[in-house]
């Protein structure tokens, strides 16, 4: 079986290298010609545990190939997964510039039957309107080529995406013809021995799938925030009534944990996307605008627990940042909360050290000499007046604290993802602040 896989981002790369893992010939096309010919050499700009691996045995078996040439590749695929970006635009809904794009392409040089699906995470109605612009292209062609379209969302969790691709918790795929669902059966054959759940829609649904399970789960992120404030507030325990709450089968402990803030690609891009898309069509998304002003508050959070710690002047401190991804396992900084709070700590006249095991190159892009780049986390902390834990990295769990007090000037720990006990912190006579 052939498939090609257009954008080589983190889906389309993640997508390709998988299929062709389960012995399916792939093609993964880019415009961007730089790009294609570092995939080819097996250099990944992408961080995720296990991917760099999986693109160079591939490649190296011939399953894997690359290449900027959409139309050559078309000519061979049974199946085309559109997996190119679609950013959020200024107005907060989906930039779907590229999708079109791509839609257009595959009209201007399809000659066989082609299952096309989309893969991105695109507002519902995406692949309706992919394939009334095929079609246009067809018509101008004067020519009648048969196709389908479907909609195939992606539930990849950063730094375990392998892992989630490959042994999925359920397979969601849009279709309205019996072939196209008979194509993608066979194409996630090798997923299902297992018993994973391949769940078949009509294609609306399966794109309003993606869209909702994300929002829910960033509901579960600010729901628990907005508790923990009030707990601070009453004198109330957060991790004890995570703890009550979550034993309650009906609601579960996933995604219950108080923190700074959520950030990344998908959650914040698919929340404002999702609160758009309801008010293009007349409805007003009061849950998911609650979700979003919480999770912007909860990003400042950090910044005014220091200032409070410091009697509200933090003119000439030195912060030191323990994590700058948004989560642990990446090297992403999209909406990470600690943008913000760095950038508040500058505006404050604060001396900046921050330290991340895999985001640091991409820190030294976005912020450049702004901040102290440090060698390891106890550089970081080196005559720092505070330390923030913006990141869960395993290796921020159980740090030196005796070596640590001793290079601080000021032995002041806030901990922005609730890892550390407070009780043993302050035996070793750290003031310690949380969520």
């Amino acid at each position: 079986m052939n498939i090609a896989v257009i954008g080589t981002g983190y889906v389309g790369l993640v997508t390709g290298s998988c299929f062709s893992e389960m012995g399916i010939n792939v093609t993964c096309v880019d415009i961007d010609s730089q790009k294609i010919q570092d995939l080819k050499q097996g250099i990944i700009s992408i961080y995720e545990p296990g991917l760099e691996e999986l693109v160079k045995r591939n490649s190296k078996a011939g399953r894997l190939k690359f290449t900027t040439d959409l139309a050559s590749s078309l000519d061979s695929a049974d199946v085309v997964f559109s997996a190119v970006g679609t950013p959020p635009d200024e107005d907060g809904s989906a930039d779907m510039r590229y999708v079109w794009e791509v839609a257009r392409t595959i009209g201007q040089n399809i000659h066989n039957y082609v299952l096309v699906v989309t893969k991105s995470t695109v507002p519902v109605g995406t692949a309706l309107q992919v394939k009334a612009i095929i079609k246009e292209e067809l018509l101008k062609r004067n020519v009648d080529v048969p196709f389908d379209v479907a909609s195939n969302p992606e539930f990849l969790k950063e730094g375990t995406a392998i892992k989630d691709f490959m042994g999925p918790d359920r397979i969601v795929v849009g279709v309205e013809s019996e072939k196209a669902k008979k194509l993608m059966e066979r194409l996630y054959k090798p997923f299902t021995l297992n018993n994973y759940r391949t769940i078949y829609t009509d294609i609306s649904s399966a794109e309003m799938i993606k869209y909702a399970a994300n929002a829910m789960l960033a509901t579960r992120i600010s729901f628990m925030n907005d508790i923990a404030n009030l707990c601070r507030i009453v004198g109330a325990d957060v991790n004890m009534v995570r703890r009550g709450i979550g034993s309650d089968s009906r609601i579960g402990s996933k995604f219950l944990y108080p923190g700074c803030g959520y950030g990344g690609s998908c959650f914040p891009k698919d929340i404002k996307a999702l609160i758009k898309l309801a008010a293009n069509n007349d409805y007003n998304m009061q849950v998911l605008q609650a979700v979003e002003a919480v999770n912007e508050n909860q990003k400042t959070i950090l910044f005014r627990k220091l200032l409070a710690l410091f009697g509200g002047n933090l003119k000439d401190k030195t912060i030191a940042l323990w994590g700058l991804a948004f989560k642990p396992e990446t090297d992403d900084m999209r909406e990470a909360p600690a943008l913000i709070l760095i950038e508040s700590l500058l505006q404050a006249g604060c001396e900046v050290r921050v330290y991340d095991p895999a985001a640091m190159e991409e820190s030294r892009r976005r912020l450049g000499d702004r901040v102290y780049h440090a060698i390891d986390m106890y550089d970081a902390v080196l005559d720092a007046d505070a330390l923030c834990l913006l990141t869960e990295w395993k290796e921020f769990r159980l740090p030196a604290w005796a070596v640590i007090k001793k290079t601080m000037r000021t032995p002041v720990v806030v901990d922005g993802r609730n890892i550390y006990d407070k009780e043993e912190m302050e035996s070793y006579e750290f003031v310690y602040d949380c969520i």
